[in-house]
């Protein structure tokens, strides 16, 4: 559906001219000829977009900017003026007139000014459209909060102990840790517990989006800057204007990206893909990883300048299987999700989970939960109903070595290991093997692993 703007002019041969220039670019055109005739259009039709002579016979230009401006469809206007009246027409931009043109303009520059207001309008419009729907999602889902974050261990404590401290400040924050520890938990904590609470989360999953749209997903882009690029997108931290933007799998950043970060958390400034107008980012960063980013720096694969603008105050959260005495507390909550007690599950069916590895880490307990409450229907939650062992895993590495494999076979066996174990999910066997999806699929690539499934294991 094309823009609708509304042109009001006494004079009829400009009003042809102007018509006949925006209708070829596009545009769906009215005319009103005069300043009382284009009163009753703003408040018979919704518009755009109001163009209007400053001088006409009845209701001013002023006029029809003020009631345009009451409407509640809220058109933008630009006001046509001759040289004498361009401080009037100043003011009335003071108060929220999109631009304003001397008369002896051309056409074409008419035309350009009018797609420049249209384009702003439609980027507002999407990004209110967007922080409602952010805080919609608010209001279902609130953010956790450190009082939501379930643990007494003597590392869970250190580590909320920092983030606490942390969030009172806009400092960027490193939190690193294996898949499945509840980085993007603590991350939505720290924010709500920020002076930047009020403006919005920007989650974005750095390791499930390819390298030619990450660029565009963090920064937008420009109408026409790529193949597709149909109109102008505002990107991810352009969304978290004065909130937070949480970069999960920060490693699986591509350097020609890692370039572009480093410049927002030196300046705070970026630009879009296509573009060349520097724009400013009001924006606090939080970063995650499971990933030793000492190793990849040593590697040539992250840089090491970034790293250090990233690294202003690391928070490691520690593997589930290090901190045992918390599982009990864990399974109390997740029971309580499912509308289930603590009571309703067995104590050697309890004592199974302390006693169990967790390489999904809480993550994959939260899913045996749900799991075991779907398996016991309303009676009791047994051992039973929690299909885990010693997995092969987390064996001894002997047992491996022994049947004398390649360190390539025994990498092509965890990963089918992880892909029969998560039932042909990708994203949860990435989250087993402690390494991102677009890794997994790398790897299951040079392993002659199918992308849409796990082959037949042959004899070895």
């Amino acid at each position: 559906m094309s823009d609708r703007i509304l042109i009001a002019e006494d004079n009829k041969n400009l009003c042809r001219i102007l018509e006949s220039a925006l209708s070829e670019a596009g545009y769906e055109v009215a005319v009103a000829l005069g300043g009382d005739a284009a009163v009753h259009e703003i408040k018979s039709h919704p518009f755009d977009l109001v163009i209007s002579d400053m001088r006409m016979p009845g209701a001013s230009g002023s006029v029809v900017f003020q009631e345009a401006r009451a409407q509640e469809y809220q058109p933008d206007v630009i006001l046509m003026t001759a040289f004498g009246d361009t401080r009037e027409a100043v003011r009335l931009m003071r108060d929220g007139a999109a631009d304003y043109i001397l008369k002896d303009f051309d056409p074409e520059e008419l035309v350009t000014r009018v797609g420049q207001v249209l384009e702003r309008r439609r980027l507002k419009q999407e990004s209110t459209l967007l922080k409602n729907r952010i805080e919609t999602l608010k209001e279902q889902v609130p953010l956790h909060q450190f009082d939501m974050i379930v643990g007494q261990s003597r590392a869970m404590r250190d580590a909320l102990g920092l983030a606490e401290r942390v969030a009172r400040t806009d400092a960027n924050v490193l939190l690193l840790g294996e898949s499945g520890t509840g980085k993007e938990v603590f991350a939505q904590a720290i924010h709500a517990a920020s002076k930047r609470a009020e403006a919005p989360f920007v989650p974005v999953n750095c390791g499930a989006l390819p390298e030619t749209l990450l660029e565009s997903e963090l920064f937008g882009h420009e109408r026409g800057a790529f193949t597709g690029a149909i109109r102008t997108k505002p990107g991810r931290f352009e969304f978290a204007e004065g909130g937070t933007v949480f970069l999960d799998e920060i490693a699986e950043v591509p350097q020609s990206v890692q370039v572009k970060l480093l410049r927002v958390l030196q300046d705070r400034t970026y630009v879009r893909v296509g573009g060349e107008e520097m724009r400013r980012a009001d924006v606090r960063v939080i970063a995650a990883t499971n990933r030793n980013l000492d190793e990849m720096i040593h590697n040539g694969r992250f840089r090491e300048d970034l790293y250090y603008r990233l690294n202003v105050f690391p928070i490691r959260l520690v593997p589930l299987r290090e901190r045992r005495e918390d599982i009990a507390e864990l399974v109390d909550f997740f029971l309580r999700q499912q509308e289930r007690s603590v009571n309703d599950i067995a104590p050697e069916a309890l004592e199974h989970l302390r006693n169990y590895e967790f390489p999904g880490n809480i993550r994959e307990l939260q899913n045996l939960i749900e799991r075991a409450c779907i398996l016991a229907g309303t009676g009791p939650i047994e051992r039973r109903h929690f299909p885990i062992g010693k997995t092969r895993l987390t064996a001894d590495p002997g047992d491996l070595l022994s049947l004398g494999l390649s360190l390539d076979q025994i990498e092509k066996r965890l990963i089918r290991e992880a892909l029969e174990r998560a039932q042909g999910n990708k994203t949860k066997a990435a989250s087993l093997l402690g390494i991102s999806r677009r890794a997994l699929y790398s790897r299951m690539e040079s392993h002659g692993i199918p992308i849409g499934g796990a082959e037949a294991d042959p004899v070895e």
